[in-house]
């Protein structure tokens, strides 16, 4: 996985524009849908599959980015009687418009995720369904993958069923108007609870050992006609949202190892060397970490707003690297089923609109929780789905780091030679002069390299800009 995220909020100006455009054809980046691909989806748009079920009396409401319209969930929480809780999670039911072997279905295969660039976004689908008919947006009726989730009053999964329903969804909310609400009580009793059911979930992932990093997000932001670089720490509202999806991922991939077939997304445990090194990188930055605390647990001591622990943060994502898809069938569960940083089975299946394999995941669970027979095309595709996501990641993952370069050159071009204050972030094993710097203002993170003694890994240092070519896509630095 990319060492920082690109969160992308606006738009650039030309000169931008001319180095994305060549970036795109570099990776041979999928550019307009065919014309029989958009027909075949408009079609599609007017006479979708619909399921037998209502849901639709449900308020369902949704939590995006303020400008996002492919919105592939919804839910709706509430108290049960007697105690615990219960999360109503609808996905948008992408096969109830995509025909197997059609050519939407074809170029979603070609295209495997969407993909963000800072002046647009190639989606996985054509924006008659992503952005339309499929997507879940307010007071729009639409079919849906709906989950129950019951849970007890700790949290606890006590029962997980999916069924195609139609909901409707009452409210687009964002991140930061659902923490107002929350923060200053006006929240409504089913958004106020996302908190509570989110804080202890937080706490079983703690229980179980899971691991989620809250490492700022690098972001691309327009104001007034030009482009800049910042950091955006997330919200609380922002990993509680995410305790809901990966509750539903948890649930779905337990469904699918019951019944014996699935796909499910793995990451192996880190190997004992790269633990190794991260201790000697914390004692480094003169981070206490006692032998007998658990990484997950040192990790929810730190602060990223301290430059040290920010620093370590970053580190910790290499533990995070070796993620992919483990797919199975015929009652032969895989030896590997666990994703170390959820510290359980999980599966993707909550974003289908821009996501290939959950739409598979969707249509496994279903036929898993009905006991009923799995969809020829689904068993068809199985085996071939790993590499085609795995491609497809690598894709997004180039895409999400060259943007990022990309970006940074070009705000920097003109300021080669000057001195910025920054912290050394990341140092090469066996290069110590070599590393990572990621600088205050502006928000950029780079490669820096030079200078006579070891780069002072966790402390600030002064750095000059030594080269920022948006055609080569490089920014480069050494201490000044």
């Amino acid at each position: 996985m990319p060492r920082r995220h690109l969160h992308v909020t606006g738009a650039a100006e030309a000169p931008l524009r001319a180095a994305l455009r060549e970036l795109r054809t570099t990776l041979d980046v999928p550019g307009a849908f065919p014309a029989d691909v958009l027909a075949e989806a408009e079609r599609a748009a007017a006479s979708p599959r619909l399921p037998d079920r209502d849901a639709t009396d449900v308020p369902f409401f949704t939590i995006d980015p303020p400008t996002s319209v492919d919105l592939d969930q919804a839910m709706h929480l509430a108290r049960r009687e007697g105690g615990g809780f219960r999360v109503r999670y609808a996905i948008a039911d992408v096969a109830a418009y995509v025909t197997p072997g059609g050519t939407v279905d074809a170029e979603a295969h070609r295209r495997v995720t969407t993909l963000y660039f800072p002046d647009e976004k190639v989606p996985l689908h054509p924006t008659a369904l992503s952005e339309g008919a499929a997507s879940l947006l307010p007071g729009q009726t639409c079919p849906a993958v709906l989950w129950t989730l019951d849970l007890d009053e700790d949290g606890r999964t006590e029962r997980a069923d999916v069924h195609r329903a139609l909901v409707r969804s009452r409210a687009k909310l964002d991140y930061e108007s659902v923490q107002r609400a929350i923060d200053d009580g006006t929240a409504e009793e089913s958004v106020a609870l996302l908190r509570e059911i989110g804080t202890l979930r937080e706490r079983l992932e703690v229980e179980r050992g899971g691991i989620s990093l809250n490492v700022p997000e690098q972001e691309i932001v327009e104001r007034d006609g030009t482009y800049e670089l910042a950091y955006r720490a997330p919200l609380p509202a922002d990993g509680w949202n995410a305790q809901i999806s990966l509750l539903t991922g948890m649930a779905a991939a337990q469904l699918m190892i019951d019944s014996g077939t699935g796909i499910l997304r793995t990451l192996p445990t880190a190997p004992d060397g790269a633990v190794g090194r991260l201790r000697r990188t914390a004692e480094a930055l003169r981070i206490d970490w006692p032998h007998h605390v658990p990484y997950a647990q040192l990790v929810r001591s730190l602060d990223p707003r301290q430059s040290h622990h920010a620093a370590f943060l970053q580190e910790c994502t290499t533990l995070l690297r070796g993620a992919g898809y483990t797919a199975f069938s015929g009652g032969e569960i895989p030896d590997l089923t666990l994703h170390a940083a959820v510290a359980a089975p999980y599966a993707h299946c909550t974003a289908p609109l821009r996501r290939l394999v959950d739409r598979y995941a969707s249509e496994l669970c279903l036929a898993a929780c009905a006991g009923a027979g799995i969809p020829q095309w689904v068993l068809a595709a199985l085996a071939n789905l790993p590499k085609e996501m795995a491609d497809g990641a690598r894709r997004a993952n180039t895409v999400e780091r060259e943007c990022v370069d990309i970006v940074e050159a070009a705000l920097l071009k003109d300021r080669v030679g000057e001195v910025f204050d920054a912290v050394v972030v990341d140092v090469k094993d066996r290069e110590p002069t070599v590393g990572t710097v990621q600088l205050t203002d502006p928000a950029i993170v780079a490669r820096i390299e030079g200078g006579p003694a070891h780069l002072p890994l966790g402390e600030r240092l002064r750095v000059r800009l030594t080269r920022a070519d948006p055609g080569t896509v490089k920014v480069q630095f050494a201490p000044a």
